[in-house]
């Protein structure tokens, strides 16, 4: 019965249902008559007007219309809702109430210049019969952002900028706001007028040129710029950094406890240039140890409030891309001043644990202090004397001269972490992934860094240093309120996730506990994470269960650290590359000296920006890490691979290189020869007539078919399957 309608639209029941509901959405607090409801959608024929009155009626007896004397009304009146707006490509939009309930479909139409992401108000419409939740912005009330990241294509006298995210419009750029950019290179881009309709484009100036596409430092920079990270360092700070005096006056080491004549060290990776932390060890008797935990004394130099801590705070973190780190201090005070380098005096804030030979801490101390390295080792050079004294071996080897140090540190540091287990830690250790890369920053192949002794030597002293300064200000006696603190906590997981991991992994033969002490949870999770060791499911199940449990966060309320199983836990150790370890700093030098506590709602403000700025350089670090892995795989395309099923969609199958771990889209309609149905419930595809079946974790091969490196993403062709 369809007929043109307004310009060729088909008027079929489809089309005059939206003409209804929308009209009466529109005009919620009117009453209608059928005849009225004629008139106002212009439906002159007896087909129309009859295929109005039955859709009218089916909407009165579904509940969407309520009737008094012929007269209809909207029964459900309209629910303003505050949430997140998330654009999808291709118009499917949805929001996010705050109050966590069901999201709602907002059509392009309806999203008044909203952009992924943007803080909106809603009106939620009444709903249709047998359809979602469906909504229209009505107020923005913060934008997420609006600086954008994107290639330039001009035209003539103006310009656009196109972003690699496709839910974005592109933003135009008069001529006059291009800065000189030129077709195909990366600029940022701030918009200065967004649109108040559908059709408008936003209107932007060129705020930075990056450089041509494809180039590394241009891509790099764009990362940081995409997630509004600095990629330079202000002039004015540089400048206030390098006034700042190098000689330690003996004023300053008179008030020192010196640590010159310890035996003293660093251990760290090859290419590491800042050195925050240093250990001591000497011997105070037969089976007891003095121990120290040296820590960069950045507070000495970076006075609160100055225009280095403000850039600093600004930051809050080190972001470590691929092939650079951009630091969170000026290079004078991160690779000079607080740098613990070898042979040369540096002040330090120090953390002294007096140690049996089973590694009790018998006595601990914090004190401000003066060390002198007597070497720089690297994590290699340390796990070298490691396995040969555990091998037996008699080689010589880089550094021996302090072999009796190092495995004395050794032995404390696996008592340590074995009690650590017992008590309830968790094992997640996870393999980088990381890259050799040319002069140009382009990768020439991939390697994989794996936690040995030597790291965990390390990990053990500074976690002991951690958890004793956190005791130090948190455990008070006799009742007393504990003054305001900076923790690092990581609260328990939730029982819902734990359940819906016990129902994943039950599908591989494995199960954990969701119930019990926290012992008993902790003893089955390590047990799923040894079990799974070496199997093909390992990374899945690995990945799938750090998803399961809760992020750690910088907060003033200490709730313990449920995965390091620590009532007590804060970040003090690496104040050149974290702001919440110079927080601790200065917080300490305030409550030894006697000082009254400061504003917990200052320092939760505090908090908050740095647990945010974290989760950031996270996502910055992560999207240089699958950029690499684009342009690695690009250079291999046609290449076969043995790769495992990692993931798996409604639109496809993600697949990860076993040999690299670089993964890609092995797309739906790519598989052939069937119709395969999602299982979310399964985590497979199945194939409707073969009855096919692709899984999470079976084996594969692939080959490489499609690299696109302004998404990030590859493609790859299912070339075998263990199916």
């Amino acid at each position: 019965m369809g007929r043109s309608y307004k310009g060729g639209v088909r008027l079929n029941r489809r089309v005059m249902t939206d003409m209804v509901t929308d009209w009466f959405r529109d005009n919620q607090d009117r009453t209608i008559s059928v005849k009225r409801l004629y008139d106002e959608l212009q439906l002159k024929t007896h087909p129309m007007r009859s295929m109005c009155l039955d859709i009218v009626l089916d909407l009165l007896d579904d509940g969407f219309l309520s009737e008094k004397d012929g007269q209809f009304q909207l029964k459900q009146k309209r629910t303003f809702l505050d949430g997140v707006l998330q654009r999808r490509a291709g118009g499917k939009n949805y929001f996010v109430p705050d109050d966590g309930s069901e999201a709602i479909f907002i059509a392009e139409r309806n999203c008044a210049g909203a952009v992924n992401g943007d803080r909106v108000r809603i009106v939620q419409f009444a709903r249709r019969p047998h359809s979602g939740p469906e909504g229209e912005v009505t107020e923005i009330l913060k934008r997420a952002k609006d600086t954008f990241v994107g290639t330039l294509q001009v035209k003539g006298k103006f310009a656009y900028l196109v972003t690699p995210d496709k839910s974005d419009r592109d933003i135009f750029i008069p001529s006059a706001s291009l800065k000189k950019g030129k077709n195909g290179e990366k600029a940022v881009v701030k918009v200065v007028e967004w649109p108040d309709t559908p059709d408008r484009n936003p209107v932007g100036k060129v705020i930075d040129i990056l450089g041509a596409a494809g180039e590394n430092d241009t891509e790099m920079h764009a990362i940081l710029a995409e997630y509004g990270l600095p990629y330079s360092y202000p002039e004015n700070v540089e400048q206030e950094a390098l006034a700042i005096p190098s000689d330690i006056s003996e004023t300053e080491l008179a008030g020192r406890e010196d640590f010159r004549g310890v035996t003293t060290f660093t251990i760290d990776p090859r290419d590491a240039k800042d050195f925050d932390d240093a250990l001591s060890i000497r011997p105070i008797k037969k089976g007891l140890w003095e121990v120290g935990v040296h820590i960069a004394d950045v507070s000495h130099y970076v006075q609160e409030g100055g225009i280095i801590d403000k850039e600093a705070f600004k930051r809050a973190t080190s972001v470590y891309l691929v092939d650079r780190t951009i630091p969170m201090l000026p290079e004078k005070l991160c690779n000079n001043l607080c740098s613990l380098r070898q042979d040369e005096d540096k002040l330090t804030y120090s953390v002294i644990l007096e140690m049996t030979d089973d590694a009790k801490v018998k006595n601990s101390r914090i004190a401000r202090t003066v060390i002198r390295s007597n070497r720089r080792f690297t994590y290699e050079e340390v796990q070298a004397i490691i396995e040969r004294e555990q091998q037996g071996g008699k080689d010589k080897l880089p550094g021996d001269e302090f072999r009796n140090e190092i495995m004395t540190l050794d032995s404390l540091a696996k008592i340590l972490r074995d009690k650590r287990f017992a008590e309830g830690a968790l094992s997640f250790d996870r393999i980088e992934v990381r890259f050799d890369i040319d002069e140009k920053g382009h990768p020439l192949s991939v390697f994989f860094k794996e936690s040995k002794d030597a790291n965990k030597l390390v990990e053990e002293f500074m976690l002991l240093a951690n958890r004793t300064v956190a005791e130090f200000i948190g455990k008070v006696r006799g009742g007393a309120t504990p003054k305001t603190f900076v923790y690092r906590v990581h609260d328990e997981p939730d029982p819902e996730r734990l359940g819906n991991l016990q129902q994943f992994i039950s599908k591989f033969g494995y199960k954990i506990k969701t119930t019990g002490t926290h012992i008993e949870m902790a003893k089955s999770m390590n047990k799923l994470l040894s079990d799974v060791k070496g199997k093909k499911e390992q990374e899945l199940i690995e990945t799938i269960s750090i998803r399961s449990m809760q992020k750690a966060c910088y907060t003033t309320e200490n709730i313990g650290h449920y995965g390091l199983a620590f009532e007590y836990y804060t970040h003090f150790t690496s104040p050149i590359r974290r702001y919440p370890d110079l927080m601790v700093h200065r917080l300490l030098t305030r409550y030894l000296a006697g000082g009254r506590s400061v504003s917990q709602m200052k320092y939760e403000e505090f908090c908050e920006h740095c647990s945010n700025r974290e989760q950031v350089a996270e996502q910055a670090e992560r999207a240089s890490i699958k950029y690499k892995q684009v342009e690695y795989m690009a250079d291999r395309l046609g290449q076969t691979y043995d790769a495992v099923i990692s993931g798996v969609t409604e639109w496809g199958i993600y697949a990860e290189i076993i040999e690299n771990k670089c993964e890609g889209m092995i797309p739906i309609r790519s598989l052939g020869g069937d119709y395969y149905e999602f299982d979310e419930k399964n985590y497979c595809l199945t194939g409707q007539r073969t009855r096919r079946r692709y899984r999470l974790g079976d084996h594969v091969q692939i080959r490489v078919a499609r690299c696109n490196l302004e998404k990030k993403q590859m493609d790859y062709e299912l070339v075998s399957a263990d199916v």
